[in-house]
């Protein structure tokens, strides 16, 4: 999709649809929506007055031949309430914007500002919506959705010329995003561990970034127990993959970012086998480590000025006859006995091997992102990513660049209470905790006794990483959530 600024009036801008939106408290229709009411002859006012234009989140309205415009339809988009009109927002109604309009096999557009949205942060939010909105889950799909196809162009009308380096940031972000959703999306049957790490080879090649990628014999002269205890049911050899950006002029003094996830490229649970339904969608389970992927290439671009580097464990989780089973105890990386009470809480023992490795590797601070528990979708269903930190400044910082990137994170406890819950009578821990509720919390504990005095972020991802049915501003299928977050935090640790 080509997103370009165009200076010359709206009213002669050519295009299939020109968007803009208006708020519920649009009345009397006010600013440009007024030049634009004019030339339609005061169509828009009216439709206020009675109520066809009423402003709701996410409400279409669809106008044919608008005379007084070049373009060949006008599509006006609710707004919902200006009070709680964010940049998130914004971001949103522009992916809905696209997705209605592609569905119509409309594919040059052009996008209104409003007054109020006219600075660099709404024009990324905007570029980095029309991109999110435009992507699809069809890649499989010899036939393509009826009378659907993706936007070719969209002219961003309204804003200066000095917003550009922000739109190109939002293409750099979101096409980013898009990328971990294309991986994430992948059947586990042509997203092994093996094809993940090519996958992130060719993404390091291309973008310039160190590259290192172990295999299982060096994954085991490393002795990364937990990897290859949950490796060992399958087939399919693990992998770990290592990225490292290394900025040309660092700034003195600057931390060292590691960013740890998890990639279990197909979750059967293992001996704790899961339930079959709804299993086909355990290829997702590899999303914490796609993101993490993704960023880097987002850093690759968009250089900040500190040293990120990416730790990734992939692996499938299989019932095989040489699988770990409830009981078996092993040795983790770091060294510490882990007694392994249930296969299907695999995703710890990796990421404990990957933030010892991270460690290992220099990083001053530390955040992991996992799919890794159900109790987070309990805790707060599919709309916060539950956020654990032993650094209170730190994860401060975090949820503030949450905040900025329109991602809704909601802190959870640690508190040595939880970290009794995961003590073994026959090992240092066990891999789940004892007795009932808390399971994201002794997740997060568990993965605590691997990091000592760096500070440390634990992002569960496991209820906002895919939705289960399209939204007006989304594809069914991966979201990519975390990696607008953590691009943030790159700029401002």
């Amino acid at each position: 999709m080509d997103i370009v600024l165009r200076s010359e009036p709206f009213a002669t801008v050519e295009a299939e649809a020109l968007i803009t939106y208006v708020f519920e408290q649009d009345q009397p229709i006010r600013g440009v929506l007024a030049e634009l009411d004019s030339l339609l002859g005061g169509r828009l006012q009216r439709m206020v007055e009675v109520g066809e234009l009423r402003g709701k989140l996410y409400e279409m309205t669809l106008l044919h031949e608008p005379p007084g415009l070049a373009a060949r339809r006008l599509l006006v988009v609710g707004a919902g309430k200006t009070e709680k009109f964010t940049g998130a927002e914004l971001r949103r109604l522009a992916a809905a914007a696209v997705r209605y309009l592609k569905g119509r096999a409309l594919s040059r557009l052009a996008f209104l500002a409003r007054e109020e949205q006219r600075d660099a942060a709404a024009a990324q939010a905007v570029t980095e919506g029309l991109l999110l909105g435009d992507f699809e889950m069809d890649k499989y799909k010899t036939e393509k959705k009826d009378g659907s196809k993706a936007v070719e162009s969209v002219a961003l009308v309204g804003w200066p010329e000095a917003v550009h380096a922000a739109v190109v940031r939002g293409r750099v972000i979101a096409e980013s995003q898009n990328f971990a959703r294309e991986l994430i999306n992948e059947p586990s049957n042509r997203l092994t561990p093996r094809i993940l790490a090519e996958r992130a080879a060719a993404l390091a090649a291309e973008e310039g970034l160190e590259c290192d990628i172990l295999d299982e014999k060096k994954i085991a002269s490393l002795r990364m127990g937990g990897l290859l205890a949950v490796s060992q049911g399958s087939a399919e050899p693990p992998r770990l993959i290592v990225l490292r950006y290394r900025p040309a002029n660092p700034r003195p003094g600057a931390p060292v970012l590691g960013l740890v996830g998890k990639a279990v490229t197909f979750d059967t649970g293992g001996i704790s086998i899961k339930p079959s339904e709804g299993m086909e969608k355990m290829k997702y389970d590899m999303a914490g480590g796609a993101t993490v992927i993704a960023v880097m290439r987002a850093v690759a671009r968009l250089k900040p000025p500190i040293e990120v580097l990416c730790v990734v464990p992939a692996t499938e989780n299989m019932p095989g006859g040489r699988a770990q089973k409830p009981g078996d105890v092993y040795i983790a990386m770091s060294g510490k006995s882990v007694e392994v009470i249930n296969t299907d809480a695999e995703g710890r023992l990796i990421l404990a091997d990957g933030l010892t490795y991270a460690r290992q590797l220099g990083a001053t601070h530390l955040v992991d992102a996992a799919t890794l528990t159900g109790a987070i979708v309990v805790a707060l269903a599919n709309v916060n990513v539950g956020v654990f930190g032993t650094d209170d400044a730190f994860t401060q910082q975090l949820l503030d660049c949450a905040k900025v990137a329109g991602e809704k994170m909601w802190r959870m406890p640690l508190g040595d209470e939880y970290a009794e819950m995961i003590r073994s009578t026959i090992a240092d821990i066990q891999n789940v905790g004892s007795g009932k509720g808390g399971g994201a919390i002794t997740a997060a504990m568990f993965l605590r006794e691997f990091v000592e005095s760096e500070p440390w972020i634990h992002l569960d991802i496991a209820g906002t990483a895919w939705l289960d049915e399209a939204k007006p501003w989304s594809a069914k299928g991966a979201t990519g959530v975390g990696l607008r977050t953590l691009v943030e935090l790159t700029h401002r640790l």
